[in-house]
């Protein structure tokens, strides 16, 4: 019974603190002994501190931490899965990223940009949602009698009953967010939102997250209390069991050829990831291919540099708000004094808040030159230090709020204890950690 009342409490904030997961979240069972490894070594010194206690320290434990995942895995998606130099990943690009972007996903150490094929792609239509619209219903009234109701939503082969109580008083606007929250927790693939008009009336919105039509379907999910356990009439009453929009697929030509897909994403020959943006016009199609080497390296170090100035403009409005601590600002000035003059000689500055500028005329010369490899390490090696200290923050965001200390162990005469960092700050390590 404990455990299954740990697991709710678990499921409920699951929404609320996890986020969307990417390729770059799941790891081999060397990178895990490793993780567990650098807990063990961390933990084994450290000393014995009494947390503040308080929601700030929660939200800034929390936000720094995936904030630290983030930097992380943008450094992941510039190097390929056999290299750790983020100079060797191939970039993709499209004309019109308005109307598509694309990402190479193919194998680097086997393609060559001259001979990886590019095609042009004209998009007719996107993938759209399912919508279920709901009636339009003054907010103060209610004139659904007090009871328990239920209703289904069928999705997929399953079907997911819903019940609720109408209590003397309860209003319409009430009732409508309190069945929002209900299924959006339920996280069962639709989205519900509460909308409202300029009269003081307001309906429920249920979109499906899908998109397309798997299997030739016109629908994705089905509400309806037709053959429900309690008293029917809500779907009715709110609106909510007719489709006001159907799914449709995308629709797109590649070199021409009319093809289709459910989603908006999909890869092409093993090669290509492509996104579609939004619809093109007559003749004017994107075309999508391989940049050259120099021109992809380039790419890659602005990739790297937005995503560091993201971690870092995140991480010091968090300090500033939440922290309280000057550990992470000592530590990163540190770093940045280590790589300062090395980096401004080929063209990327360190501004005073610690953010970096690139200035494109030196950074081209460093890459066209003979071996760009060796001219551009710095910035390589820049990458490997900020990725330790980001997997720092992410073992033990604690480490860096203000904290107090009550003992310092004994060096080289203690037991590591694996468990340290969740013990401290409450947190669950999670299936990416």
């Amino acid at each position: 019974m404990a455990s299954l009342a740990l697991q709710n409490v678990y499921n409920n904030f699951l929404p609320q603190f996890m986020p969307k997961t990417t390729r770059y979240d799941t790891h081999k069972k060397d990178e895990l002994r490793s993780v567990y490894t650098a807990i063990l070594r961390q933990t084994k010194e450290s000393p014995l501190f009494l947390p503040l206690s308080g929601e700030n320290v929660i939200e800034y434990a929390v936000n720094m931490k995936e904030n630290a995942r983030d930097l992380s895995n943008v450094i992941a998606s510039l190097s390929n899965d056999r290299s750790l130099n983020l100079l060797d990943k191939k970039t993709a690009y499209s004309t019109d990223e308005d109307v598509a972007v694309a990402k190479y996903i193919g194998d680097d150490n086997t393609v060559d940009a001259d001979e990886t094929p590019s095609f042009d792609l004209g998009v007719r239509k996107l993938a759209s949602k399912q919508t279920n619209m709901g009636k339009f219903i003054d907010d103060g009234a209610m004139t659904l009698e007090p009871d328990t109701y239920s209703f289904d939503i069928h999705i997929g082969d399953t079907d997911y009953e819903f019940q609720f109580n109408v209590e003397p008083g309860d209003t319409n606007k009430e009732m409508e967010e309190k069945l929002a929250r209900l299924i959006n927790r339920s996280n069962i693939g639709v989205e519900v939102s509460v909308v409202s008009d300029n009269a003081g009336r307001s309906a429920l919105k249920i979109e499906s997250v899908a998109t397309g039509q798997p299997g030739g379907k016109d629908t994705i999910f089905n509400v309806s209390d037709d053959n429900t356990s309690k008293r029917a009439g809500a779907v009715d009453y709110f609106g909510v069991g007719d489709v006001t929009e159907k799914p449709r697929n995308a629709e797109f030509t590649l070199n021409g050829n009319s093809h289709s897909a459910y989603s908006n994403s999909f890869t092409i020959d093993k090669a290509y990831e492509i996104t579609l943006k939004g619809t093109s016009e007559e003749g004017k199609d994107a075309r999508i291919g391989l940049k050259p080497d120099v021109e992809s390296l380039i790419s890659n170090v602005e990739s790297l540099v937005d995503g560091y100035n993201r971690f870092i403009t995140k991480a010091t409005d968090y300090t500033e708000t939440y922290g309280l601590s000057n550990k992470f600002r000592n530590e990163m000035r540190g770093i940045q004094n280590v790589y300062r003059n090395e980096l401004d000689a080929i063209g990327l500055t360190f501004k005073d808040n610690g953010e970096l500028e690139i200035d494109d005329k030196y950074l081209r010369a460093a890459a066209f030159e003979g071996d760009h490899n060796e001219t551009l390490r710095p910035i390589t090696d820049f990458a490997s230090e900020i990725l330790l200290e980001a997997k720092k923050i992410s073992l033990n965001p604690m480490n860096y709020t203000d904290r107090i200390v009550v003992e310092y162990k004994n060096p080289g005469h203690n037991f590591a204890n694996p468990y340290i960092t969740s013990m401290y700050s409450g947190m669950m390590f999670s299936s990416y950690t």
